[in-house]
């Protein structure tokens, strides 16, 4: 059984940062799990322009607002506490932070190792490490 506080890992090698969020890397692909979860927070007024082309997320908001936009379709979403979003087909979308910070609780496949930022793609590069 694992357990792990947030608070515990604020200020640590687990929490990365880099412009627009704060990734809090509560899982990594160490851990066993087979995906990695993360509490990850978007300041409000932020923008990022992802594309996780080698993960798929889902991301579930418990708070603050803001929206996230289908760079394919133009179609842009509301994001609150309660909405949950699936990036399933490695969607390339742009994340805005609203008025309020949101919290993001979110869960990547494959895992992330947790060193990773962005790229100038937006995405995160694969792993190649052996388990």
């Amino acid at each position: 059984m694992k357990i792990v506080r947030v608070q515990d890992i604020i200020g640590t090698e687990r929490e990365v940062s880099g412009p627009g969020w704060t990734s809090r890397r509560m899982l990594l692909k160490k851990d066993g799990m087979g995906f990695s979860f993360h509490e990850t927070i978007i300041p409000a007024g932020a923008e990022l322009n992802l594309w996780y082309k080698h993960h798929l997320e889902a991301v579930y908001c418990v708070a603050g607002n803001g929206t996230i936009t289908d760079k394919a379709t133009g179609e842009t979403h509301e994001i609150s506490d309660g909405t949950l979003y699936a990036l399933d087909k490695h969607d390339q979308h742009t994340l805005r932070g609203g008025t309020e910070d949101m919290r993001l609780i979110c869960a990547f496949n494959p895992p992330v190792t947790g060193s990773e930022v962005h790229d100038e793609d937006g995405a995160y590069l694969p792993d190649t490490s052996e388990d």
